[in-house]
């Protein structure tokens, strides 16, 4: 007379792997029968019953559901500790267990050998690929004797199990301010009060414009925008068809996007398309953002780059605020304190800038004097800091 079936418990997480598994078609097809057989056995269904499902008898499916009663526990550690391998120990719970046969030929030595291979670029093997391929990378084992004979499969699946693709390639960003960070570390007090400042900007920005209506501005760019133009109108959506568009355009070059953002109103202020991101650019943008309120007082918060911190933009800030002082000359930026406000309803507009990288903070009065985030930064910002 059969035995009590072990009872099958799954987590929704481990549910979705397996339901995913069980109607897959690149899947092992071992693999898909034992996932289906947890399936159906969620849903209360006899051994029996699974067995004519998925074409095995019954002690075979009663063998593999107790092996999923005795590692139900340990996957549970898997999916709280290490989330993303999870699939990896649901397979490896419904793999078959390792079988007597001949030793390995390959080593584990030489399967690092193989790992290690793959993480170097072709040119040190002095081949004109720039990545591996599953044909050049055992081809470059053998010429390296590390192993005797080797198949592209073979390789293939020891790149798979080290979740290695050597053939595939993502972008990153390499940063220019290398120089500038290594100050920052060398005198942390100073860049944490330049943080601080950064964030107590925004945190002043709301006050500011209920009190006084002062906005608070972060103005950023967008280069290299492509202007695409479709070669054919959309086909719009119809009972059983998607909508679909021309793959072919026509491209009209590039554009820049500038833009300013409502710290408060989180509104897109005054934005600007150009060619390029030249200094009268830059200075046009802001000009045109204060003449939307040229009696307001406005605080502008920008990135040190070299458009947003130049002499056309502290000539333009200092005619428009009638400053008369000397302006210095370009070089290391100075720290200052804000002065107070003139007591003249008819003033000219007071501009104040938080201009960093980070960004960093830098506020000024209308005696020119400006802070900054770094005192490495080449450029003095003084207009971009003018209050």
């Amino acid at each position: 007379m059969p035995g009590k079936a072990a009872k099958v418990r799954l987590t929704e997480k481990q549910l979705v792997v397996l339901e995913e598994w069980s109607r897959s078609r690149t899947e092992a097809l071992g693999a898909i029968r034992r996932a289906t057989i947890m399936v159906l056995a969620l849903e209360g269904l006899k051994n029996e019953e699974i067995a004519l499902q998925v074409g095995l008898n019954r002690q075979q499916v009663g063998v593999w559901r107790q092996r999923w009663r005795d590692s139900w526990e340990a996957l549970c550690v898997w999916e709280c500790h290490e989330p993303h391998r999870l699939r990896e120990a649901i397979l490896e719970v419904l793999s078959d267990a390792p079988r007597p046969g001949a030793p390995a030929k390959v080593t584990p030595e030489q399967v690092a050998a193989i790992v290690a291979l793959a993480c170097e670029p072709p040119s040190l093997s002095e081949r004109p690929i720039t990545r591996w391929t599953h044909r050049e990378l055992p081809a470059e084992v053998l010429q390296r004797q590390i192993v005797s004979e080797i198949s592209p499969a073979q390789v293939g699946r020891y790149l798979w199990h080290a979740s290695l693709q050597p053939h595939r390639a993502k972008r990153w960003l390499n940063t220019t301010e290398k120089d500038r960070f290594r100050v920052m570390q060398k005198d942390r007090e100073k860049f944490q009060r330049e943080v601080e400042q950064v964030c107590q900007t925004s945190l002043e920005a709301p006050a500011n414009a209920a009190l006084r209506g002062t906005p608070t501005i972060r103005v950023d760019e967008a280069t290299g925008l492509q202007a695409l133009e479709q070669n054919a109108d959309d086909k719009p959506a119809q009972p059983g068809l998607i909508a679909k568009q021309e793959f072919e355009y026509t491209r009209h070059g590039t554009t820049t996007l500038t833009a300013g953002l409502d710290v408060v109103s989180g509104q897109i202020v005054s934005p600007t398309l150009e060619a390029t991101r030249t200094e009268p650019e830059f200075v046009a943008h802001i000009a045109r953002t204060v003449d939307l309120a040229p009696a307001d007082e406005w605080v502008f918060v920008v990135d040190h780059l070299n458009t947003q911190a130049s002499e056309s933009l502290v000539n333009w800030v200092a005619e428009h605020c009638g400053v008369t002082d000397d302006l210095g000359n370009k070089g290391f930026v100075a720290s200052c304190v804000p002065q107070p406000r003139a007591a003249s309803s008819s003033r000219p507009p007071r501009i104040a800038a938080a201009s960093s990288t980070c960004p960093n903070t830098a506020r000024g009065s209308t005696k020119s004097k400006s802070s900054s985030a770094s005192a490495s930064e080449k450029s003095y910002a003084a207009a971009a800091s003018i209050r």
